[in-house]
């Protein structure tokens, strides 16, 4: 069993749970939208991307945000992703993440979006 990103209650009355493509999504998010030293014990965790709104834009910020990005979930989700492609795009107040991954369990190509007002 999987638990699921945001922790919740489903309809049962217990602890939510999530499929295990669900499950790799939500981690995934997880270390995309986590400030590193957010997490007490995992001080590294996570991208800082939320810090992007108030960077001006160029091609090399967006060059070095996708190799971050890609660093990151090699970091915290080789084990269970094998990453692709990272694409990062920042638009006024919306910050756009698309990555390209094969989850190792199954060998299912993945593409995934996510878009967060900051």
């Amino acid at each position: 069993m999987n638990l699921a990103h945001p922790f919740r209650i489903d309809g049962r009355g217990r602890t939510a749970d999530a499929g295990h493509d669900e499950h790799i999504r939500q981690m995934i998010e997880q270390v995309l939208f986590t400030s590193p030293g957010e997490r007490v014990n995992r001080p590294t965790f996570g991208t800082g991307l939320q810090q992007l709104v108030f960077a001006p834009n160029s091609s090399e910020l967006a060059t070095t945000t996708e190799f971050m990005v890609q660093s990151a979930l090699q970091e915290w989700l080789g084990a269970r992703v094998q990453v692709e492609a990272v694409k990062v795009e920042s638009r006024e107040a919306t910050l756009e993440i698309t990555v390209q991954y094969i989850v190792r369990r199954t060998q299912q190509r993945q593409v995934t979006q996510f878009s967060r007002e900051l």
